[in-house]
């Protein structure tokens, strides 16, 4: 099963859409609506084990591997949190972990989001994609490696 877009072709989708807004107080907007249609995380995944550390607020992220696939499920008690790990997750939902594990994930900074964010947003979206990359590569490594 091959998904139907690459990272790539979503987050160029993302940029265009992004760029239809004049200012950042509609892509504010944006954000909130994208967080608004996440689907509910699941309340036995809203505990500590799954609570994403280095953000302010509280987000949880729950991964999970089928057939060399990453799929994630969030929620954040912060709305525009909870729109920027939507905006993650639609970018890396269902992708190979090969490629979620190395996504550079440019557009964040070609829609000049990280700039726009404060400095405790910013940190927490690092922690996001650091916790979502980490859950990929967790998947690629070698079956035989021993810790």
């Amino acid at each position: 099963m091959k998904s139907a877009k690459t990272i790539t072709e979503i987050e160029a989708e993302i940029v265009e859409e992004f760029a239809l807004f004049d200012d950042w107080m509609d892509r504010y907007g944006y954000l909130i609506d994208i967080g608004k249609n996440l689907p509910d995380l699941d309340d036995r995944f809203k505990t500590d084990a799954f609570r994403v550390k280095g953000c302010q607020s509280n987000v949880w992220l729950h991964s999970r591997i089928d057939n060399g696939r990453v799929f994630f499920e969030a929620d954040s008690d912060a709305l525009i949190t909870r729109g920027l790990v939507g905006l993650l997750m639609r970018v890396l939902n269902g992708q190979p972990v090969s490629d979620v594990a190395e996504a550079p994930l440019a557009f964040i900074d070609e829609i000049g989001l990280r700039q726009h964010l404060s400095t405790n947003r910013s940190n927490g979206l690092t922690a996001m994609i650091s916790r979502m990359k980490a859950s990929a590569a967790l998947a690629v490594e070698p079956a035989d490696k021993t810790i």
